[in-house]
């Protein structure tokens, strides 16, 4: 369930409403990619992640190997602050403006996140697919935002 929502919401989704959305209005590919990778990538995939951190903090817990009960406040209140840049993604599609700063967002927290996994010794599965899709959409979020600012 936890790989088929990562694959849904940063790569299959997106791609989907990039094509969709070239096929009825036309338009230049990386804006195209910037917007809804951002609102799919960040806005969905941060806002479930931020839902399941808050009704659930035992599975991240888990994914960040961490077995101590008391580490659950910490995990819900990355929750509250994942629901906070998921929000601002999500409403860029109705605020455009909000774009550049839900996805410079985006792309800091997913870059640190990832880089965070990619430096710990040992790692589950389930970090090894955070860290890969957190590095990579950074990665992508980047490249957009340095279109979008260019």
């Amino acid at each position: 369930m936890y790989l088929g929502v990562i694959i849904a919401t940063m790569l299959v989704l997106p791609l989907a409403s990039i094509g969709l959305e070239l096929a009825l209005h036309g338009g230049a590919l990386l804006p195209l990619a910037g917007k809804w990778f951002t609102f799919w990538g960040v806005g969905v995939r941060v806002m479930l992640a931020a839902v399941k951190q808050m009704t659930q903090p035992a599975f991240t817990a888990e994914i960040l190997q961490v077995s101590d009960p008391r580490a659950h406040i910490l995990v819900r209140e990355l929750g509250f602050a994942n629901a906070s840049i998921a929000l601002i993604a999500l409403a860029s599609l109705v605020v455009p403006a909000w774009g550049v700063p839900a996805t410079l967002a985006g792309a800091v927290f997913l870059g640190l996140a990832g880089i965070q996994h990619a430096l710990r010794k040992t790692r589950n599965g389930k970090e090894t697919i955070a860290m890969v899709s957190d590095l990579g959409l950074a990665a992508l979020l980047a490249l957009t935002l340095l279109d979008r600012l260019a």
